[in-house]
């Protein structure tokens, strides 16, 4: 990603989002334009990969929020029409024709910008490398490679416990054919001969001497003259590969794995980027999940709650038996010590039981009869403090 994209290329609109949007509006908007333009959902569809290539590029920097005030600061400086009125710079202070992209020339790694060090005063000390003294820019060395993210939805048993599963990726790899130089298998890529292996240039601009990289190599400081067959002289091909994931005992639902060097390839030698795995977990018929505590309802009958009883619960792991006491009121929760989800420090969450007191719709007339003698041998619910304000009104 070079500095001048971040000029050129409207992040914001990629992503679908007002320059005002919040982190999670931007991460919300990014997750559902991945999945649509997704290679898997979308195989065989150049234009959908172009739209996912795009949108990943775009929260690349707008995701991270110091690449993202560094981005917002260059777009405003240079968008504003402080160096420049038009593409070619007419009109531009003192007169002396000036073209945005001799900037990023002089930047460092051969004007690919990755404003993680400095921002924009390592930028403008950068600009001026060569300056009048001659100085030269360095070529673009070898550049890390892109992130990857995916999203992977797990069982509720499987989060809980932790798991290790296949997770097959359709992404940028290295070409087998050529291993990466674009050249034909049996040949080699040149030195470029305009700029004779050195991967840049540099011109006179007025009173400066700029450098940039060499067009005719991009940089690279060499040339391909028969290309591979496979990859057609990128060095790079889609692939389908497949890695064993662990995911860790308590994952929980929206928490994101990284996997450090499985994104996609450095270029030219240089280190691959990360892969990032959002979970989503998908809910249980019977538990619920509050921090490292399990959740679980049990209805039980009136009778179990006046009298008390021994309930026999199911746990992710088998059962336990709770103690109900008599006189149990409805919504009562009951714990199970070292029932819930692991700790990574080997403890665990518990098993929180609620109890909840079934009230039958329909009864017997044997059951009716022994619930009315069961209410004139109970004594009367406690009401008299409401009994006093209702007998104001009447």
């Amino acid at each position: 990603m070079s500095s001048k994209d971040w000029i050129e290329k409207d992040y914001y609109a990629a992503l679908g989002v007002e320059k005002s949007a919040s982190s999670d509006e931007i991460k919300k908007s990014y997750r559902k334009l991945a999945r649509e333009s997704h290679p898997d959902h979308n195989p065989g569809d150049p234009k959908a990969e172009e739209r996912f290539k795009a949108v990943s590029e775009a929260y690349a920097v707008l995701g991270d929020e110091k690449k993202r005030r560094e981005y917002d600061e260059m777009r405003s400086l240079f968008g504003s029409g402080a160096f420049r009125r038009n593409a070619r710079g007419a009109g531009q202070p003192g007169g002396m024709p000036f073209d945005v992209s001799d900037l990023f020339g002089g930047g460092a790694a051969g004007g690919e910008a990755r404003f993680g060090g400095g921002g924009l005063g390592d930028l403008f000390s950068s600009i001026f490398t060569g300056g009048g003294a001659g100085g030269a820019t360095r070529p673009r060395g070898p550049a890390r490679g892109r992130d990857v993210e995916t999203e992977v939805a797990l069982d509720f048993p499987d989060a809980v416990r932790g798991v290790t599963l296949p997770l097959t990726l359709r992404a940028p790899g290295v070409c087998d054919t050529c291993h990466g130089n674009g050249a034909k298998p049996g040949t080699q890529p040149v030195a470029c001969p305009v700029c004779h292996g050195a991967g840049v240039t540099t011109r006179n601009q007025g009173s400066f001497s700029f450098s940039e990289p060499c067009r005719n190599c991009q940089g690279v400081g060499t040339i391909v003259e028969e290309k591979c067959p496979e990859c057609q002289g990128t060095g790079g091909v889609t692939k389908t590969r497949t890695l064993n994931v662990r995911f860790p005992a308590g994952v929980a639902d929206g928490q994101r794995i990284r996997l450090a060097g499985r994104g996609e390839p450095g270029e030219r030698g240089g280190p691959a980027g990360d892969l990032f795995v959002h979970v989503k977990v998908r809910p249980d018929e019977l538990f619920g999940r509050t921090g490292d505590d399990l959740t679980l309802t049990v209805p039980i009958t009136f009778a179990e709650a006046v009298l008390g009883t021994d309930l026999r619960v199911p746990t992710l792991d088998g059962t336990v038996t709770l103690r109900v006491p008599p006189g149990t009121p409805g919504g009562r929760v009951l714990r199970a010590r070292g029932k819930g989800v692991v700790r990574k420090d080997g403890r665990a969450g518990d098993l929180l039981v609620t109890l909840d007191v079934v009230v039958p719709a329909t009864l017997s007339d044997e059951a009716r009869a022994a619930l009315e003698t069961f209410a004139e041998q109970t004594p009367p619910a406690a009401r008299e403090h409401l009994d006093a304000r209702v007998r104001r009104f009447s």
